[in-house]
């Protein structure tokens, strides 16, 4: 367990440096996770080395997002304010990234 969770940490942490050096706007912790990925598929990380964490991690996914859910009642004020423009922002966004991938989806199975 204990080594898992030092891979992970570690690759977040190589993520972050690689963010802070090139200075993208994707996240380190993105970076991070995609490079575990490909370390993952290269074989130069075993799985049954980061399952067990990743597993736990995944089960008690909830618990990370209490601190974003905690900081939007800074913002409560904003929110409040804009309420409308936020919903119609979102069901647009969620609109578009239905019909995107349906039309991908359409396509690839076309293909087949």
């Amino acid at each position: 367990m204990i080594r898992g969770i030092l891979i992970i940490l570690a690759f977040l942490e190589l993520g972050s440096l690689l963010n802070e050096w090139i200075g993208t706007a994707v996240p380190g912790s993105v970076i991070g996770m995609l490079l575990l990925f490909v370390a993952l598929q290269v074989r130069l990380v075993k799985l049954e080395h980061v399952k067990p964490t990743a597993d736990i991690l995944t089960q008690n996914m909830a618990l990370f997002f209490v601190p974003a859910g905690v900081g939007l009642m800074n913002y409560f004020g904003f929110i409040a304010d804009h309420w409308m423009v936020i919903i119609l922002a979102s069901v647009i966004s969620t609109v578009m990234v239905l019909a995107t991938v349906g039309l991908i989806h359409q396509k690839l199975e076309k293909k087949d």
